[in-house]
């Protein structure tokens, strides 16, 4: 992966973002460290300097000067070194009486009476800040106390140091962190394009890999699959449908150009030519009746939005049907049964619910045998169903299934006149009101079962 791809990237963007808001973090926190560490100390000196000099303030008054001066002899006797206490007592032209430093110093003192200045002696490698406090003593004298705050110092530039060693470590981190995570995304990524790649150029039984990790791109992954898994079965769909067209119409076509080309010769009496002009406006009614079917379907299947659906009352949309095709099956001598006593009420498009039950209606009149029986059963309950059984041929388990693609058609049943779009018409009808659809032996004939969804979900 080149680098200039990856700085691009948004991924790479976002671990920025990330970066700069983790570092602003850990800088905030380490500056609260300092400012308390730092802030302690100095409080710490401060309170220690003030005691020392309420006790000295009150040795002087209690025993004098000569009480004063042996006290801080005697404190000046027991320091050890690195002892960071500081003392001079001084007379009014500020001369040194006694104490660890040899002059007063000549910084003068803040608003609350603190004297910051720098300390060097002969054992000091380098200067110290000190910190101090005055206190005028009766007779004139100027009492110094203090502390070396070498230490403070000390922690002061380590805690700096350490600071900005953390940063240092925390913005190399986060970056590394940054670019490792940018990687993966990016991989991850790649993967997709790459696949979709392969996809675009004609491969449809690519799928994107996943890790079964359960993330967001494992998430992004499967529902990119289960849309190609359907793309690839609409595309098979539409190969298959091209394939049958071509079939299925292929031998109507070449008959109305065989009947247009006996037309065209002539030599054919008005009976003869009437005949045939007859015969080729029957074959272009039923290519064109294919072809509405066919468009029918399609939109069925393209707009599949319910928002024009209303409450149906099933009952009264099978005594319509039934009114419909009861002659036609007694013309076949068939017994049509008819069972609609229950009340059943769904939501759905009514023309296209009255074509679809029209369309099983026919083709159970049309396989069934002269003297055989038709049955339309309605059910509401547990079970919200329309039933519709024959007593003709049945359909193959094997083929329950592919008699609902378009065009396709049972063998035996090749010979009657039909498109095969009929059960295809049926089950995107069906698809589109959430309708499942059986399919069961009769013995003999075919029972066709229309189960409806729950109230809830019809209504």
């Amino acid at each position: 992966m080149r680098p200039s791809r990856l700085f691009r990237s948004s991924a790479f963007r976002l671990a920025l973002v990330y970066i700069v808001l983790f570092s602003t973090s850990v800088f905030a926190l380490l500056i609260f460290i300092y400012w308390s560490t730092a802030g302690y100390m100095l409080r710490q000196a401060d309170e220690t300097i003030r005691a020392e000099i309420e006790g000295l303030a009150e040795r002087y008054e209690t025993d004098g000067l000569r009480g004063l001066t042996t006290q801080l002899a005697d404190r000046l006797a027991k320091q050890q070194p690195g002892d960071s206490s500081i003392y001079l007592l001084s007379d009014g032209k500020l001369r040194p009486v006694v104490g660890n430093i040899d002059r007063w110093p000549r910084t003068r003192e803040d608003t609350h009476g603190w004297l910051d200045f720098q300390l060097s002696g002969p054992e000091a490698a380098r200067a110290h800040l000190a910190r101090a406090r005055t206190f005028l003593l009766p007779g004139n004298f100027h009492l110094l106390v203090g502390r070396d705050m070498f230490e403070l110092q000390d922690s002061q530039k380590l805690i700096v140091r350490t600071l900005i060693w953390g940063m240092g470590i925390t913005l190399a981190l986060a970056l590394f962190g940054g670019v490792m995570m940018s990687r993966s995304m990016m991989r991850r990524i790649e993967i997709i394009n790459r696949t979709g790649n392969e996809i675009m150029s004609g491969d449809l039984s690519k799928r994107i890999p996943t890790t079964r990790s359960g993330d967001d791109f494992d998430l992004l992954a499967e529902n990119l699959n289960r849309m190609l898994d359907q793309i690839e079965l609409l595309m098979d769909g539409v190969r298959r449908v091209s394939d049958n067209i071509a079939h299925d119409l292929k031998t109507p076509l070449a008959r109305l150009r065989h009947r247009l080309e006996r037309l065209s010769i002539g030599k054919l009496n008005e009976a003869q030519r009437q005949e045939l002009i007859d015969s080729a406006l029957a074959e272009a009614d039923g290519l064109m009746t294919t072809f509405s079917a066919l468009l029918r379907i399609a939109r069925i299947e393209a707009d599949a939005r319910k928002e024009g659906f209303d409450v149906i009352d099933m009952r009264s949309l099978l005594l319509d049907v039934s009114e419909l095709y009861e002659p036609v099956a007694e013309e076949r001598k068939q017994l049509f049964q008819l069972d609609c006593d229950a009340s059943l009420s769904v939501r759905g498009d009514r023309d296209l619910l009255f074509q679809a039950l029209a369309n099983l209606l026919d083709n159970a009149i049309k396989y069934s045998p002269h003297g055989g029986t038709i049955g339309l059963k309605l059910k509401d309950g547990v079970s919200r169903e329309i039933t519709i059984c024959d007593t003709g041929p049945g359909i193959p388990e094997a083929e329950r299934e592919q008699v609902f693609q378009r065009f396709y058609r049972v063998d035996r049943s090749r010979t009657t006149p039909g498109s095969g779009l009929g059960l295809s018409l049926v089950a995107a009808v069906a698809k589109l009101h959430g309708i499942e659809i059986d399919l069961s032996d009769n013995a003999p004939g075919l029972c066709v079962r229309l189960k409806f969804p729950g109230g809830d979900e019809s209504m």
